[in-house]
């Protein structure tokens, strides 16, 4: 096989090569065929991670553990083919940015009620929200700078440069007004195809208030939409166990065991910016003249359900009840800012996760994270976490759209690594997600002027619901 049909256009030139292929076909068929029962999805992902992990390793230690694995045909030859099935993932969530922003934001607007008072509690929803996650993004990316993810001691792509031009100030806020909506989506220009969504969205509802028969198809169309992507997202989501086996093994395989080092870093950094924005957390509770730690207190049993199920959405019914019941919150309120905080706005998915990925990668390609990138990657996150409403996978689709619209699209096969770890972080993000939605209400609601402070301060309020 050393001819150059086998060496340059199959890139299998080595009996390596395709032993480790065939281990990969055989992963990817004991992944799928493991009983659904036994093995919820999260338990896939992570069952992914270990074999993975293990996977690039054995590649490793076969090729003898080298400085530059890559020279090595046989480990250059399995990382290209892994790629296609890895990167393959990875291109197809990229894929549905643009139409998951545009859609999501629409559809958002198109179905709000028309009562005043749900006019005030949106507003000040949304203003709550989008403050928090701006805090939670300026938290992760503060930690990651000081902490240094990403910085291996090596550029991941040689020649990689300034990542972006620096602008002003001015010219930074003014670029991503979108003078041209198709040129938006081509640039990947996210805040400003979440003003372009958001202009189109108010106008339909206008227009539907006089000529609902004209612009219902328009409604309808929007709607259809939205469950179609939805359904597209689980579809490509499904196929993140096995996904995470080739991106995990090919990590490991070209960059080494400091890989492994590397993405350990930033699962202590996430877990810290948990722990800090849960003390932020509190702060803003007690700014609202509450006792944060009575908050806390009736807050436990759900953070821990949140943590140790990693689903917001699963969450819900407890995360209402715990607003209403145990803190006083209005149950219109409640369950307003409960739903909401399951579907965008998410601290923990939608704003630290995807501000560390943003420095991780500058870091990664041999740059540091300057005033601008740091501007630019606070107000991309924060809006941006209104684009993926709905969506599983959240924190990736954050990810994908933080890195887009902070003009690093070119550089998002860099947090591979951080993927294929996704189950070890995604439970204190969860939590951070439902938490949040829990400060969200409190905050909302007294601004609202309809909490029950009585129950709030009540040590035994809803007691009765656990027992039942």
């Amino acid at each position: 096989m050393n001819n150059v049909f086998f060496k340059e256009f199959l890139m299998i030139s080595d009996i390596k090569t395709v032993i480790f292929l065939v281990i990969l076909l055989g992963t990817v068929f004991f992944i799928n065929n493991l009983p659904k029962k036994k093995f919820s999805f999260s338990k896939k992902v992570m069952t992914g991670t270990g074999i993975g992990l293990v996977l690039g390793l054995v590649i490793q230690f076969i090729a003898g553990f080298p400085h530059d694995p890559m020279q090595l045909a046989f480990v250059r030859e399995t990382t290209l083919w892994y790629s296609l099935l890895g990167g393959g993932f990875i291109s197809l969530v990229r894929m549905l940015v643009i139409p998951l922003v545009m859609v999501s934001i629409i559809h958002v607007i198109i179905n709000m009620d028309e009562d005043a008072k749900l006019g005030s509690l949106v507003k000040k929803t949304l203003i709550i929200s989008l403050t928090m996650v701006a805090i939670s993004a300026a938290l992760g990316m503060i930690l990651a700078i000081v902490f240094g993810v990403g910085k291996t001691g090596t550029v991941a792509i040689e020649g990689a440069g300034q990542i972006r031009e620096v602008k002003n100030i001015v010219d930074t806020l003014k670029a991503l007004i979108p003078s041209n909506p198709v040129e938006a989506m081509v640039k990947l220009n996210i805040v400003g195809l979440v003003i372009f969504s958001a202009i189109v969205g108010v106008a339909a509802k206008r227009m539907s208030k006089k000529y609902m028969d004209i612009v219902k198809p328009f409604f309808d169309l929007i709607n259809a939409l939205q469950k179609i992507i939805i359904s597209m997202a689980m579809s490509i989501i499904k196929w993140m166990p096995v996904a995470v086996v080739p991106l995990l093994a090919n990590t490991v395989a070209q960059k080494g065991i400091h890989a492994i080092a590397e993405v350990g870093k930033f699962i202590i950094v996430l877990y810290l910016a948990v722990a800090i924005m849960f003390v932020i957390q509190m702060i803003a509770v007690s700014i609202f003249g509450m006792n944060p730690f009575i908050y806390v207190k009736k807050s436990l049993s759900l953070a821990i359900l949140a943590f140790t199920s990693r689903s917001s959405v699963g969450c819900l019914p407890v995360t209402i009840s715990t607003m209403v019941d145990k803190l006083g919150v209005k149950e219109s309120t409640a369950s307003f800012v409960g739903s909401f905080g399951t579907t965008a706005g998410m601290q923990g998915c939608a704003g630290i996760f995807p501000a560390m990925t943003i420095v991780f990668v500058t870091h990664m390609s041999g740059n540091s994270v300057d005033l601008t990138l740091f501007i630019m990657g606070v107000i991309v996150v924060s809006i941006g976490s209104l684009g993926i409403a709905g969506i599983p996978g959240t924190a990736t689709m954050a990810a994908s759209v933080g890195l887009s619209g902070s003009g690093l699209a070119g550089f998002f096969p860099m947090i591979n690594p951080i993927l294929a770890i996704d189950p070890i972080i995604d439970m204190p993000r969860t939590m951070l997600n439902v938490i949040g939605s829990v400060t969200n209400g409190l905050m909302v609601d007294k601004m609202l002027g309809t909490i029950d402070l009585s129950t709030y301060n009540n040590p035994d309020a809803g007691a009765e619901t656990e027992e039942n």
